[in-house]
């Protein structure tokens, strides 16, 4: 038997016969649980920022919210990820006095920290729509927002699809971080395989293949979903 049979067989051993699967499964669940919260969250929070920054500044209250909104900005994108994840989870918490498991406060923080990015693509996204629909949505007596919700973001939605995608992508990787608070995920159930078959070489192999496998998959779904936009474009 080859050394990498041996090692192999190490890896299998405990995977199988020491219920390491169960770790794996675990992960995964935690990592696209994460991930796709997260996603959610960025979406939602990022759109409100964009929208909020987009509007005109002719009064005072559209220029303080605009200046809130950058403060947030900035501090997301300025600061990595574990750190805030640190920050929530052994500082903010215990002073608030709240008590949330390591999986929901990496929902929290990832979605929040999604939200300062997608922030500044659905702003770009909004800006790529012809202002005529705006004009043409107020034209006809629509309120501000309701021709924003209506018509402008829905197009900014077809043009930014793939960098969504790409900040889905980045949230699948970026898990990896999460067990610096205590939570399983890809990485902490096969360094658990590693530590117990005293092997780290197959379990790491197997763990980057999955990645892999998962940003094929969301890259398939986000050009299955660009076909079908521009499919209904053109049925218009």
């Amino acid at each position: 038997m080859s050394g990498f049979d041996r090692k192999i067989q190490r890896f299998l051993e405990v995977f199988i016969n020491a219920g390491g699967y169960n770790k794996v499964l675990e992960g995964l669940q935690n990592t696209l649980l994460i991930a796709v919260l997260g996603l959610v969250i960025g979406i939602v929070v990022g759109t409100l920022i964009a929208t909020v920054r987009v509007l005109p500044k002719y009064k005072r209250l559209p220029r303080i919210l605009n200046g809130i909104c950058s403060f947030y900005v900035g501090l997301f994108r300025g600061t990595p990820i574990v750190v805030q994840l640190l920050v929530f989870y052994y500082v903010l918490l215990p002073l608030m006095g709240l008590k949330m498991t390591s999986v929901a406060v990496s929902v929290v923080v990832f979605g929040l920290n999604s939200a300062a990015y997608i922030s500044e693509i659905m702003r770009s996204g909004i800006q790529s729509v012809d202002p005529g629909q705006m004009e043409g949505g107020r034209a006809v007596g629509l309120s501000y927002g309701t021709t924003m919700m209506r018509i402008i973001i829905p197009q900014a939605v077809k043009n930014i699809l793939p960098t969504l995608g790409n900040e889905f992508i980045a949230l699948i990787k970026e898990t990896s971080v999460v067990s610096f608070v205590g939570a399983t995920d890809l990485y902490v159930a096969f360094n658990y395989i590693g530590s117990n078959s005293y092997e780290f070489m197959v379990p790491y192999l197997v763990m980057a293949l999955i990645y892999i496998a998962l940003v094929l998959i969301i890259s398939m779904l986000v050009k299955a979903m660009e076909r079908s936009l521009r499919k209904s474009d053109r049925s218009r």
